[in-house]
């Protein structure tokens, strides 16, 4: 793992004394310069491939508990704003623990630019470390697993180095933690803006259609926005809201969002409100960690990926289509498709590793994707889902 460290290029920006460091937990020490905020922070190492969208990449609650590492050299040069943070609930804004750039921050060059990029990481409470080979970390990564670390800032260069290194040889990992408790709302709240127009901006939802519950275990902005557009009315409810709870709102379809952890860990107290959902087969849409509860509620199993799929560039096979699709992604847990009943069909499937991508259940009005189809950041390839999902939605109400 050393080789990471001795690949490092000359950093002409670097101070002469490294500001921040890297600590991997077996030992391993990558040094570099800091920004955004000071002190420590634990975390998953991963890296995301993706060249823009670093913002929402960065507010995405579904990184909680996560260290990213961009591969692409230069982050921050368009600034930030107050539009692209996808952290859907406010008043948890728990995120990406820290960041990896190889290069430093140049100075914001866009016209939406607000701040940047360093003064809005230290105002969010993010560490940042830079100078460091990001392709060897990414190398890395590859081929031994996403390593549990501690990133630490310090503008005196002083680091209490023993300490960071049990700390992160001690970290458990996000293998068997569940962090929706962290980022889900804590009451019900009603959503109704809709996506972001150069002309206009967000807009608002005014004659909905359909009535659909989200549950929170994470959810990002721009789903709710692409729900709310598509013609629903969305109210989201916290992670733990019962059956019970859904049903009186009167649902003609419940979504299941994104979010961040163990599957398996939430799909204790979650897929078995889930399974209530589909017995009473009200149509169910899921996303990324709810693609892996609707999995879950089925009796299906989910495993730990070696380096997770985080980009937004993954090259997608929808069997229902016959297409390819480059989708955005971001999960470090799979689906078993060697775990799925009779009556879950496997939809979608990724070209890089064969893993399960999407489910279709056959005997109730339920289906889920492991991607990001509200491409926040990431290409359009996948809009059709949130149409879908209406269409069932509107079969379902008809029948």
């Amino acid at each position: 793992m050393n080789d990471v460290q001795d690949k490092q290029p000359p950093a002409p920006w670097a101070e002469s004394r490294a500001t921040a460091m890297l600590v991997l937990a077996d030992g391993t020490v990558i040094k570099g310069s800091g920004f955004g905020a000071t002190g420590a922070a634990v975390g998953e190492v991963c890296f995301n491939t993706a060249m823009t969208g670093y913002q929402e990449i960065m507010t995405d609650p579904s990184y909680a508990g996560q260290i990213v590492t961009f591969t692409f050299p230069h982050i921050g040069n368009v600034g930030t704003n107050n539009e692209d943070i996808e952290t859907a609930n406010r008043a948890a804004s728990m995120g990406a623990r820290g960041v990896i750039f190889q290069a430093a921050i140049t100075a914001p060059s866009n016209y939406r630019s607000k701040s940047d990029l360093h003064d809005w990481l230290k105002s969010r409470g993010i560490i940042g470390l830079c100078g460091v080979d990001t392709r060897a970390l990414t190398t890395l990564i590859r081929q031994k697993g996403m390593p549990n670390a501690v990133i630490a800032h310090a503008a005196d260069g002083v680091f209490d180095l023993p300490a960071l290194k049990k700390l992160a040889a001690e970290w458990p990992g996000i293998d068997g933690m569940d962090l929706v408790p962290a980022v889900t709302t804590a009451q019900r709240y009603d959503w109704g803006e809709t996506t972001w127009s150069l002309e206009t901006g967000y807009g608002t939802q005014t004659d909905p259609q359909y009535r659909v519950v989200a549950i929170d275990y994470g959810v990002k902005s721009n789903i709710l926005r692409l729900l709310a557009g598509a013609g629903c009315a969305v109210t989201v409810v916290p992670a733990t809201a019962s059956a019970d709870d859904i049903f009186a709102l009167k649902p003609d379809g419940v979504f299941l969002s994104n979010g961040p952890g163990d599957p398996a860990e939430t799909g204790k107290y979650a897929a078995p409100v889930i399974s209530a959902l589909l017995d009473r087969k009200v149509p169910v849409f899921g996303i990324c960690l709810g693609h892996q509860m609707m999995a879950l509620a089925v009796g299906a199993k989910t495993v730990k990926m070696k380096q997770g799929h985080h980009g937004a560039n993954h090259p997608v096979m929808d069997f229902t289509t016959g297409k390819v699709e480059i989708v955005s992604m971001n999960h470090g847990f799979a689906v078993d498709p060697a775990t799925l009943p009779v009556n879950a069909k496997e939809t979608h499937r990724s070209l890089f590793d064969g893993s399960n991508c999407g489910v279709a259940l056959t005997d109730r009005p339920a289906f889920s994707v492991q991607h990001h189809p509200e491409a926040s950041p990431g290409p359009q390839d996948s809009h059709y889902l949130f149409r879908r999902f209406v269409e069932m939605m509107e079969k379902h109400r008809t029948a």
